[in-house]
């Protein structure tokens, strides 16, 4: 059986996005770059692959991502309108209607679709949501990785990035 994977990044304050939503000020270099980019390079969207000097077209870990309708209209804003084209790319949205090519929209229950993925062969499923999308998908969550990225937000301060991977007790 395939195994979804929640990858978050929250701050060390436990954040995951700034007080309006963005994820810019989360910061994405030093340990926390080297380790995702190592590890996890599928999960680098299209638009930022060259770069970040993602060059391996190999997939790892993961053929599929299930995304919420937020990480993939910032994907869109950025220019991706498919931003992992290596990957069977899903969002979940009921109100979604026109993604782009390579892109299926789920309108239904997430957590009986991911069921129905987990069913089918292939690698491993990449969860790509915010916490809406995480929420309703917690009990079908395999793994769970946490980055941590080296700042507070709200304030001024900075501390060593460190990366670590939390298994689910069920």
């Amino acid at each position: 059986m395939r195994l979804l994977t929640y990858l978050v990044g929250c701050s060390v304050d436990g954040f995951t996005a700034g007080p309006d939503g963005q994820f810019d000020p989360l910061g994405f270099d030093g340990d926390l770059k080297a380790a995702v980019l190592a590890e996890y390079p599928e999960t680098v969207p299209d638009h930022a692959r060259r770069p970040l000097g993602v060059v391996s077209t190999q997939n790892r870990l993961f053929d599929t991502v299930v995304m919420g309708r937020g990480v993939y209209e910032s994907a869109r804003a950025a220019g991706a309108d498919s931003p992992y084209p290596w990957l069977r790319q899903y969002v979940v949205s009921s109100s979604l209607k026109r993604p782009a090519s390579g892109v299926d929209v789920v309108a239904g229950d997430p957590a009986e679709f991911v069921r129905g993925l987990k069913r089918r062969p292939g690698m491993g499923i990449w969860l790509c949501g915010g916490p809406v999308l995480a929420g309703r998908l917690l009990r079908e969550v395999d793994k769970l990785v946490v980055h941590r990225h080296p700042v507070v937000l709200g304030q001024a301060f900075r501390c060593s990035t460190r990366h670590s991977t939390l298994p689910l007790s069920r």
